[in-house]
């Protein structure tokens, strides 16, 4: 499979699962559960650009001009990244049948990211030991990437289903 052939198939996939991802955030806050502020994502990577790479607390930190929108278009990209992850890993067969495991597995593996990585360089301390509630913050970080999971094996049945008509 070509990297155009698996990037063809990673992209319709990381996006609808990012878009199941969001329905849950949506969900959440319905329920007066606090989610990510995406414009938070955008802020950071305004600072990236600038050399900054760690903050003690991004929402602190000189906003930065269309921060909003950055942060949804590196979140919808950051979910097709994903997503290719996942196509070179399980290959084509996948694609054409796709079971829920390795969607799964994949997504839930994701959660690495935010906890070690994006959450620690915005000030929350890797798996989210800088704030208020650590255990509760890396529970929804884990449930919401077991979501984003369940989004690419949703995503990439729809797209077998569309592909073989």
């Amino acid at each position: 499979m070509t990297i155009t052939a698996m990037f063809t198939a990673a992209l319709p996939i990381g996006v609808g699962a990012t878009m199941v991802m969001d329905l849950w955030g949506l969900l959440l806050r319905r329920l007066g559960v606090a989610t990510l502020n995406f414009a938070m994502v955008g802020r950071w990577a305004g600072h990236l650009l600038k050399g900054r790479v760690l903050h003690q607390a991004i929402a602190k930190a000189e906003p930065v001009r269309n921060e909003r929108v950055w942060g949804w278009v590196i979140h919808y990209a950051i979910g097709v990244v994903f997503a290719m992850l996942l196509v070179v890993i399980v290959g084509e067969g996948w694609l054409l049948s796709p079971t829920l495991l390795p969607a799964l597995t994949v997504g839930v593996g994701t959660v690495v990211a935010p906890l070690c990585f994006m959450q620690p360089a915005m000030g929350a301390g890797f798996f989210a030991s800088r704030t208020p509630t650590p255990a509760r913050n890396r529970l929804k970080s884990l449930a919401t990437h077991f979501v984003f999971g369940v989004g690419l094996f949703l995503s990439a049945g729809l797209l077998a289903l569309v592909s073989g008509s």
